[in-house]
């Protein structure tokens, strides 16, 4: 039963994703897109692959000073293995909740420590979502002038309102201890339990203030990423825009990629870049190619991502079944 609703589920998300694919490709002229897509300017173009491969940096780095944290000491490679491996997933499973979940079991499998990595990847996707979230408003407050748009303000306060629930349901003991009350019939257990080790865990690095500070500070920069993304592939295509109008659109465009209702963010990803950027001018055509070059990007990460996975099978089932090392205590 549970394999046919994760079927099901899998395919209403393709299902989104081709159906809004098709509904965009119907209202844009292909051939001027694709002609446009065609003279772009080359070294604009990998300039911009550059700087989205450089985000990846950073996310593994930042991934690793968590797993640090939590005195998981692990080989740089071993971490490179596991992100890269949710780097492919997220290609295919919803949004990037589908690579979190597959790095998760990759790495708790390695290291025996389930509760301590779920921990981390989901503090590291919380991290991103409030440098997200700062990115934006701090955006808006300098670009506020040039958008002057209601709806960019209206989608800026709920992607905060949502954080603010998230912070207060994670770290305020009341509305926490509220939450677990609601949890209490015998379907929500696995829920309940998931949520009360994730506390747990969450907590402990309360005691890890300074790895705390610097990693908000890296997931702001990780943030910057995508406009400055953004803001290159548009010089590639000849469009001459101020670059706050993508520090301002583009974390209101990734928070609503990040919903689960789609494979990647394909196709809602798309719409919200066309939707946005037409407040300032930019075309379907040019906004749509923008959004699409950037998904080539985004799957030439993913394919690099599943080469790397797949090539060190072999030698993570070495690892895996390696026989311990004896302590001198157990000889």
């Amino acid at each position: 039963m549970r394999i046919l609703k994760k079927i099901t589920s899998i395919t209403l998300r393709i299902g989104i994703s081709i159906i809004l694919l098709i509904f965009l490709f119907k209202h844009v002229d292909e051939k001027s897109m694709f002609e446009t897509v065609k003279h772009a300017n080359k070294s604009f173009l990998f300039l911009a692959f550059i700087i989205f491969l450089l985000g990846y940096i950073l996310c593994l780095f930042r991934w690793q000073m968590l797993l640090r944290a939590v005195k998981i000491h692990l080989p740089l490679k071993r971490v490179i293995i596991s992100f890269s491996g949710g780097i492919f997933f997220s290609l295919f499973l919803p949004s990037t909740i589908g690579g979190d979940l597959m790095r998760s079991i990759d790495l708790s499998t390695h290291t025996k420590r389930p509760e301590e990595v779920i921990a981390t990847v989901f503090l590291d996707r919380l991290s991103g979502y409030i440098g997200l979230v700062l990115l934006a408003l701090i955006s808006l407050l300098f670009g506020w002038r040039l958008v002057g748009d209601k709806s960019v303000l209206f989608s800026v306060a709920i992607i905060t309102a949502l954080l603010i629930a998230i912070l207060l349901i994670l770290f305020n003991k009341f509305i926490f201890a509220r939450i677990s009350k609601l949890l209490h019939s015998p379907d929500a257990g696995k829920i309940r339990e998931l949520i009360k080790n994730l506390h747990e865990e969450i907590h402990f690095f309360r005691h890890h203030k300074k790895v705390i500070i610097y990693n908000l500070i890296i997931s702001v920069i990780i943030q910057a990423v995508n406009p400055l993304v953004f803001f290159a592939i548009s010089r590639s295509l000849g469009l001459k825009l101020e670059m706050v109008y993508f520090f301002v659109f583009l974390p209101i465009i990734g928070a609503i990629a990040l919903l689960p209702i789609s494979i990647g963010g394909l196709g809602l990803r798309d719409a919200t870049t066309i939707f946005f950027f037409a407040k300032v001018g930019v075309g379907k055509d040019l906004a749509f190619s923008m959004s699409l070059i950037n998904f080539g990007f985004i799957l030439i990460g993913g394919i690099l991502g599943g080469l790397i996975y797949v090539f060190t099978i072999r030698h993570r089932r070495i690892q895996h079944h390696k026989t311990p090392p004896l302590h001198k205590a157990d000889i």
